[in-house]
């Protein structure tokens, strides 16, 4: 069910909470040719946090930088790209509960056609988590 697992960067960008703000970041990063392979979002009092994982994130995290994003940190996060069918999450937790990793953060993306579903996560121990997934 697991197709692939690696290590992969995540730009993580803190910034006052207001319409159009993820608008005028996502324009930003297609403005310079750069794909979002996955997004989440969250509010909390008057910040958001998006964290998103794209084609080249140096790139995007220089445009983002250049154009006054300045809460802007990377963190390590691991991309599972998995069969997109049913069972195939249960499958990928069931792995990381037997070797007792504790999953920090957890978002995905999927899409209709066969082609795969692809999760990204954070845990108590990534580079552990990665041998679980690969076994």
């Amino acid at each position: 069910m697991i197709k692939s697992a690696s290590l992969s960067k995540e730009i993580n960008v803190t910034i006052v909470n207001k319409i159009g703000v993820l608008a005028d970041i996502s324009k930003l990063i297609a403005e310079h040719g750069i794909n979002i392979e996955a997004i989440v979002g969250y509010a909390e009092n008057d910040n958001a946090v998006i964290m998103l994982v794209t084609q080249d994130n140096l790139r995007a995290s220089d445009a983002l930088k250049k154009s006054g994003y300045k809460s802007l940190r990377e963190s390590e996060v691991i991309v599972v790209e998995l069969e997109n069918k049913a069972g195939a999450l249960k499958y990928l937790t069931a792995k990381l509960a037997a070797g007792e990793i504790d999953i920090k953060s957890i978002y995905g993306t999927t899409c209709v056609g066969g082609c795969a579903a692809r999760m990204v996560l954070t845990t108590s121990d990534n580079a552990k988590a990665l041998v679980a997934l690969k076994k």
